[in-house]
């Protein structure tokens, strides 16, 4: 069942096609950032899975996360969670590279359709306030697809992108952040990916919070007489 659900989403898997060294730590590193994320960041979906083996027409590696219960409404918290897990990936590439590249594709255009839908349709811009911009109609039983009538000024259309970008920058920036904070939590996770290639979620936090369950160091022992080290 659940192979039958990763074909649905991801696609089949492609562990035929070859994949350079440098491009397998590159997308190792990505999906370490969205899984990391996923994790540490509070109101984001519970991490259920994160692989490296590529799937589909053009998915390197992928990063599954699934909801605890079936959910009808999501908070603005839960909302900029879910982009921050979003732009986790790019974010870790940026810091263990110092470069981005094109894997980060599909990541910006969910982002940016979910910053867009928190300003245009859902009220959630303290810029623009509770509205809604944009008319959205069609008669696709004839073929037409949806379109948006636009019902705003070309002021509002500025706010409307500079409110979009700020979002997007902003929950980039957090993801940023997270990760340069545990730098190497990052590189535990995106070596041991390296490695097994595939991680479900409860092993992926294990190596994520394994210095934290450790046992304490014992003590030193006493000694009976004072001595000097070298």
């Amino acid at each position: 069942m659940e192979a039958a659900i990763e074909r649905v989403m991801a696609g089949p898997e492609r562990k035929s096609r070859v994949i350079s060294p440098y491009e397998k730590s590159v997308v190792a590193c990505h999906e370490a950032g969205h899984a990391l994320v996923s994790i540490l960041v509070p109101g984001a979906d519970p991490l259920h899975k994160v692989s490296i083996i590529p799937r589909g027409a053009a998915a390197l590696g992928y990063t599954m996360q699934t909801p605890l219960e079936d959910r009808y409404l999501m908070t603005r918290n839960e909302l900029l969670a879910k982009l921050t897990v979003l732009l986790g990936g790019r974010s870790a590439e940026e810091l263990t590279f110092g470069e981005i590249t094109t894997g980060a594709q599909n990541d910006l255009e969910v982002a940016t359709d979910i910053a867009r839908r928190m300003v245009c349709e859902y009220g959630m811009s303290d810029r623009l306030g509770s509205l809604t911009y944009g008319k959205r109609e069609g008669m696709v039983f004839l073929g037409r697809d949806i379109v948006e009538e636009r019902n705003y000024s070309d002021e509002t259309a500025v706010a409307i992108d500079e409110e979009i970008r700020r979002i997007v920058q902003e929950c980039h920036e957090r993801a940023k952040g997270i990760l340069s904070q545990h730098r190497e939590r990052l590189k535990r996770l995106s070596d041991t990916l390296l490695e097994r290639e595939v991680l479900d979620g409860d092993e992926a936090k294990r190596i994520v919070l394994a210095e934290e369950s450790a046992p304490p160091a014992p003590p030193a022992a006493a000694e009976s007489e004072p001595g000097i080290t070298g």
